[in-house]
């Protein structure tokens, strides 16, 4: 009989191997008191553990084979120099002092308020750093506690599927260098640094099947699905030979898909088509590079202001976009000032109160436009940087013209701040708009004639078209793309643009997801951004299409009035 174990898939590929437990984290710390004499020698037993831990970081380090992703260094160096932070190296040593407890009880004792402040962040990337101070701690702790630095079993590992509690960025690497073919943690989540390292390095991976320990024995055979987030334990054959013959598809898919890197995305009938990126933090940008997409055509500023006692200001704004700008010459960066509200809060230093309905209160263009003195100095910034290359600026969730006229006339006043403080800047930078409310959605032709570019984005448009929180479980299951209205709003979008003359880009997860790519083909889309990571894929559809054989039936699909006939239909074309 075979089990069927549901996790996070964090990383895709199919894996099919025996299980290697690894053994759990570091035992339970106890307290105890120091006697005043011996203080100093548990600070020092403190600093040893902590140039230990440091020791097997750098060999790890060292390790590295030459050809393997930078990004996989800048984590080994970014648990490096957490460990010589203050808050790491000098704390735990004042607690010793002050309570005179042993190492392990300090360490524990500034892990645990670490680790509460990185809970209380909003953002789910920052709140997953707190990984990351687990992690390092952890190597620490082994240390002082006599542990070995690493619960990897002896012998080889060629193809197994490790089961652990959870895995550190440092233990990715060394099992990446023992040939491991996948692994499966009880806890982690998809934007940890382990997951980025995983999937930098083609590791599947399933996170978040508790009690995975308990549930599966060494030596057992499994396959593990990172899509999908499945683990089968006692497959049958019928179900071993399907799996094998999908990892066999899979790696053909690979090879193609890295054949296309530096080939243009061109129809069979000559459209060419722009395949941009979304992108937020720097690991990014490198993952945009490795695809060579057309540019970025959403650059998220949101982490410029979440979390922190002070938003960033202009230099820093003016530095960070400067720096993407260099990572991406000559390509274009399109920069969208900040959305914060709905599920992006800031901090309660900022003086702004959570609204009671955040995805319908004060959010994005609507809160800048109330704060101007926060939303300023982003102007400024993003105007500065296109003194440095080619900078797009845009507006989220812009749903009225007096709204829109209210922007322009800031954006007018912060050129004129500019030219008296003589600061550079293109005074013709494009400024375009993205369409995510259904208002902004009928009226496109007004935005159109106002602005140089205009971006769909469908993940609020489709939230707010069907009336629900894409994030509440209780009812995302009404979040349908393949909607008779969303699809009519995407196609008013469409043909205003062209109407107007300026172009209409897609930057929601519609863009990036490969049922979808060739109907936005036939309903007249003809630059795409989405995450990195599939961009390959959807280049590959784009380059094995024909608009002029799409645009009839997607003209049928149009007219459908039924959910499951668009679907039905989609499907058919994408056959």
């Amino acid at each position: 009989m075979t089990l069927h174990l549901n996790g996070i898939g964090i990383s895709r590929g199919i894996a099919i191997g025996k299980i290697r437990l690894l053994r759990g984290a570091t035992p339970e710390v106890s307290e105890y008191t120091v006697p005043p004499t011996q203080i100093e020698r548990e600070v020092l037993r403190f600093r040893s553990a902590l140039q230990r831990a440091s020791g097997q970081l750098r060999g790890i380090r060292d390790a590295i084979p030459p050809g393997t992703p930078k990004g996989v260094i800048e984590f080994i160096d970014t648990h490096l120099l957490m460990l010589n932070d203050n808050l790491l190296s000098l704390a735990p040593i004042k607690i010793i002092r002050e309570r005179r407890c042993n190492a392990e009880w300090a360490l524990k004792l500034q892990c645990d308020e670490l680790v509460s402040v990185f809970n209380q962040m909003n953002d789910p990337y920052l709140r997953t750093r707190r990984d990351d101070v687990n992690h390092v701690i952890q190597r620490v702790q082994c240390m002082l506690m006599g542990e070995t630095d690493s619960s990897t079993p002896h012998g080889s590992m060629r193809g197994s599927i490790v089961v652990a509690k959870e895995l550190t960025p440092a233990d990715i690497v060394t099992l990446h260098q023992r040939h491991i073919g996948a692994f499966i943690a009880e806890y982690g989540g998809p934007l940890s640094h382990t997951a980025i390292l995983a999937r930098s390095l083609c590791i599947p991976g399933v996170v978040g099947i508790h009690d995975a320990h308990n549930l599966l024995q060494e030596n057992e055979r499994v396959i593990v699905d990172g899509a999908t987030g499945v683990v089968l334990v006692g497959a049958n054959a019928a179900t071993l030979k399907s799996y094998r013959r999908r990892q066999l598809e899979q790696r053909e898919q690979h090879r193609r898909l890295g054949a296309l890197r530096e080939v243009p995305a061109v129809t069979r009938d000559g459209y060419a088509i722009a395949l941009r990126a979304n992108i937020e933090l720097k690991e990014d940008i490198r993952a945009l590079k490795q695809v060579s997409a057309d540019g970025v055509g959403l650059y998220r500023t949101e982490f410029l202001y979440l979390d922190r006692e002070h938003p960033a200001d202009e230099e820093e704004q003016l530095d960070v976009f400067r720096r993407a700008l260099r990572a991406l010459k000559p390509r274009p960066l399109t920069i969208r000032t900040l959305d914060l509200g709905s599920d992006k809060e800031c901090s309660p230093a900022y003086g702004i109160n959570p609204a009671p309905n955040p995805a319908l209160g004060l959010r994005a263009i609507r809160r800048c436009l109330k704060e101007v003195d926060l939303f300023r100095p982003q102007l400024r910034a993003i105007l500065r940087a296109s003194a440095y290359g080619p900078v797009r600026l845009m507006f989220p969730l812009l749903t009225t013209t007096t709204e829109l006229r209210a922007v322009l006339e800031l954006l007018e006043g912060v050129k004129e701040e500019l030219r008296r403080d003589k600061k550079c800047f293109d005074p013709g930078v494009p400024v375009g708009a993205m369409i995510e409310v259904p208002a902004a959605a009928l009226c496109a032709q007004v935005f159109a004639r106002r602005l140089d570019f205009l971006s769909i984005g469908t993940n609020d448009l489709i939230q707010y078209t069907m009336a629900i929180d894409r994030l509440d479980d209780e009812v995302n299951y009404l979040y349908n793309p393949l909607h008779p209205a969303v699809l009519k709003l995407i196609a008013i979008t469409l043909e205003a643009g062209r109407r107007a003359g300026i172009p209409v880009s897609m930057c929601g997860e519609m863009a990036g997801d490969l049922r979808y790519t060739r109907l936005l083909l036939g309903m007249g889309l003809r630059e795409f951004s989405m995450p990195p990571a599939t961009l390959l894929e959807v280049k590959e559809v784009i380059n094995n299409s024909t608009i002029s054989a799409l645009r009839p039936r997607c003209r049928e699909i149009l007219a459908s009035q039924e959910p499951e006939q668009v679907a039905a239909l989609v499907e058919a074309l994408n056959a």
